[in-house]
């Protein structure tokens, strides 16, 4: 049964608007809010970070450029903790903290420290407290980083503190909100969870027919939600372990998921070429999101149900769509274009 809320949020949605935001020359790759929900960053397959200051206008002016990587920029993150820090992880070996305070009179070339790793990087994680950040690589290696470390050129100062050699695939890492726990998927299907720091076994729990690419966090601390290539997403329970709903809309391997800011809704993207956003408690569609292309990133706003969404848009379902774009979808309609 659809609740007064829910009512609400479908009615809000039926009419919300979806805003294009341009300035990369490739498809974007990974999306994400800073914690106060004022900045939106952008990776993408140029090898550059974006970081969008309003979403409220189309123009490139509006976003500050960050480019030092030589790669992709597979992911990104923002520390929870302050609203200006963002790290990057790239196929060219490397993270990259940026301090976006620091963008000149052009908003380009913030300040950035550069952390040198030993593989090709595709995901990366930031610890609830700031003080950590999680880059996981090719080869299945899941190195800790203190970002408050030196860079490169400071040798004496030591910022990967602590590493961690799988022999499985590893697709998605992830701390728990509470700090205390970390969190693995993998290509068997299962999810590796460690205490943290200590970094002993607490479980090996199986969650999936096939490979899981993505874990996120409900916001209330009660879930935790898996995306895997068998085209389910599962919600457990972050105290029992407990499987207590799958999500099955979409019918391609879930790419990425995304929790409200509110708990309440949780929105997959995967290969479908649409986007769903259904009810956490019960499972209920809410509304579909049409897309041009299969995607790669989705990412609620931390303060409002807004929506930002990137995919492989490469001339798109018409043909006329330019990759390179993200784009925010449930801005006011009474936004300037």
């Amino acid at each position: 049964m659809t609740t007064p809320y829910l009512a609400k949020l479908k009615s809000v949605f039926a009419s919300a608007h979806t805003r294009e935001l341009r300035g990369h020359k490739q498809k974007v790759l990974t999306v994400g809010w800073n914690n106060d929900g004022r900045k939106l960053a952008s990776g993408s397959a140029d090898q550059t970070a974006r970081v969008y200051t309003s979403v409220e206008r189309t123009s490139s002016k509006d976003a500050i450029e960050l480019k030092a990587h030589t790669g992709d920029v597979d992911q990104l993150c923002w520390d929870p903790t302050h609203p200006d820090r963002l790290a990057t992880a790239s196929l060219d070996s490397s993270i990259m903290i940026w301090d976006i305070r620091t963008a000149d009179k052009t908003r380009t070339h913030p300040y950035a420290r550069k952390v040198s790793t030993t593989g090709e990087n595709i995901n990366i994680c930031w610890s609830p407290d700031g003080r950590h950040i999680a880059v996981g690589n090719k080869e299945d290696m899941v190195s800790f980083i203190d970002p408050r470390g030196g860079g490169d050129s400071k040798s004496k100062k030591k910022y990967i503190w602590h590493t961690i050699k799988n022999d499985v695939e590893i697709n998605e890492i992830s701390w728990n909100y509470a700090g205390d726990l970390f969190f693995m998927t993998t290509g068997q299907g299962t999810v590796k969870v460690l205490e943290f720091p200590q970094f002993k076994p607490v479980l090996d729990l199986t969650a999936h027919t096939a490979n899981i690419y993505c874990v996120e966090f409900d916001p209330r601390g009660k879930y935790f939600a898996t995306g895997s290539a068998d085209a389910l997403i599962c919600l457990w329970d972050i105290e029992e372990f407990i499987c207590v709903r799958t999500f099955g809309k979409l019918e391609w391997p879930i790419r990425t998921i995304s929790f409200s800011y509110d708990g309440e809704l949780i929105a997959s993207g995967s290969e479908d070429r649409i986007i769903d956003i259904s009810a956490v408690e019960t499972g209920e569609s809410v509304h579909t999101i049409q897309c041009n292309a299969a995607m790669n990133s989705v990412a609620w706003h931390p303060t409002k149900h807004i929506l930002a969404y990137a995919g492989d848009d490469v001339g798109g379902r018409d043909h006329k769509t330019p990759e390179g774009n993200l784009r925010v979808f449930g801005v006011p309609s009474s936004s300037s274009s």
